[in-house]
């Protein structure tokens, strides 16, 4: 990692960085950087890995009378709201 990377970094979150900042943050990143290589180096040993992969979102099926019904229809949203006129929810007033 370099000065380069760390301007790079501070571009994309929007930072204005002095150079002593940015020297700072390198210096804090190489140890981190450092930290994470001397964990990779770690070996466990008999150590299983037990983990399954699935789908947690539900299929998106049709509705038993033949089409969808979104949550957040506008038939739906009628329905639910105290008072609405030709097709549009009706709300108090506000200056």
């Amino acid at each position: 990692m370099n000065i380069k990377d760390v301007e790079n970094l501070a571009e994309l979150a929007r930072l204005e960085l002095s150079e002593e900042e940015k020297r700072e943050i390198l210096k804090d990143m190489e140890g981190i950087l450092e930290y994470v290589k001397q964990i990779e180096e770690i070996k466990v040993p008999n150590m299983k890995v037990d983990y399954t992969l699935y789908n947690a979102w539900r299929e998106d099926l049709p509705e038993p009378n033949g089409h969808k019904r979104s949550s957040f229809s506008p038939e739906l949203i009628l329905e639910q709201f105290p008072d609405s006129q030709d097709g549009f929810l009706k709300v108090k007033k506000i200056l």
